[in-house]
């Protein structure tokens, strides 16, 4: 059976170095990492994941702010609270809950946001950064995965990665990240030709379809890294990855659970990116 890869205990883990880093920029510059949330709407797993980044801000010290609004907010209501927040001195970082409603245009949102403030790394300036080698804030769930394949010391030089899922959250910035450590990278999709016949060639597999349980056993090639992305609830309310955990378990080196995998890095590198962020603007 593979090592399972706790996302849990490495979140945990890194925390407590921005908790302590935090505090060391409080007594050394008197500075309080400051991130700004913004909710429009009612979407309950949206109202979920705001709590728990409040929840994790308060843990480390940082200063939390949240604005939420109903779901008719204009957009140009919208864009004048970014406004104001990118001239804060007290906001380091400012996240917009996606998705948003649909009379609101997300990349005009994203495209408010100051790119120094931008800590979930959407911005079109961090992702040209990311793309030339010279990446500032980069996207948190690619980040989160690189964290856990270091902190569980597997080399990712000269592997072949292989990436299920293009999407600009996941799928692109990791490709990018991984290139940039040295790893041969495909990125597959929908249109993608003999799907097995690529992800068998996998060193590193990703999974980040949002397919419940697409990637099989027949899949995967003996003694690969599986990084399972996907978040699906099945109709009995069981919660699965894209990965068959059992079966893929039996075959890969290490393998990350869900829940309890990539999902707690996101935040925990949410956080990463605002301390980064208020570094740099001290």
């Amino acid at each position: 059976m593979a090592v399972i890869i706790d996302g849990t205990k490495v979140s945990q883990d890194v925390r407590d170095e921005i908790r302590k880093e935090a505090l060391r920029l409080k007594a050394d510059a008197g500075v309080v990492p400051g991130l700004a949330v913004i909710l429009v709407g009612d979407d309950p797993a949206s109202h979920i994941y705001v709590a728990r980044k409040e929840k994790a801000c308060t843990e480390v010290g940082f200063l939390s702010r949240e604005y939420k609004f109903p779901g008719d907010t204009r957009e140009a209501q919208l864009l004048d609270i970014i406004a104001e927040l990118n001239v804060d001195t007290a906001i380091h970082g400012i996240l917009v809950q996606l998705p948003l409603p649909q009379h609101i245009n997300p990349d005009s949102v994203i495209n408010a946001i100051d790119p120094k403030k931008d800590v979930d790394g959407f911005h079109p300036l961090n992702v040209g950064r990311l793309l030339t080698g010279n990446p500032f804030h980069t996207s948190c769930t690619p980040s989160g995965i690189l964290e856990l394949l270091d902190r569980y010391e597997i080399d990712i030089r000269g592997r072949e990665a292989v990436i299920v899922g293009r999407s600009n959250i996941v799928g692109k910035p990791l490709a990018l990240l991984l290139l940039a450590r040295h790893a041969t990278v495909t990125v597959c999709h929908t249109r993608t030709r003999n799907l097995p016949e690529v992800t068998r060639r996998a060193e590193i597999l990703v999974a980040a379809a949002g397919s419940p349980e697409m990637i099989t056993g027949d899949m995967v090639r003996g003694g690969a890294v599986v990084i399972d992305v996907g978040i699906n609830r099945l109709p009995g309310g069981k919660l699965v990855g894209d990965v068959a955990f059992d079966q893929v378990g039996e075959k890969a080196s290490h393998i990350t659970p869900v829940p309890g995998g990539v999902g707690p890095m996101t935040i925990a590198m949410l956080l990463k990116n605002t301390l980064h962020a208020a570094n740099d603007l001290t």
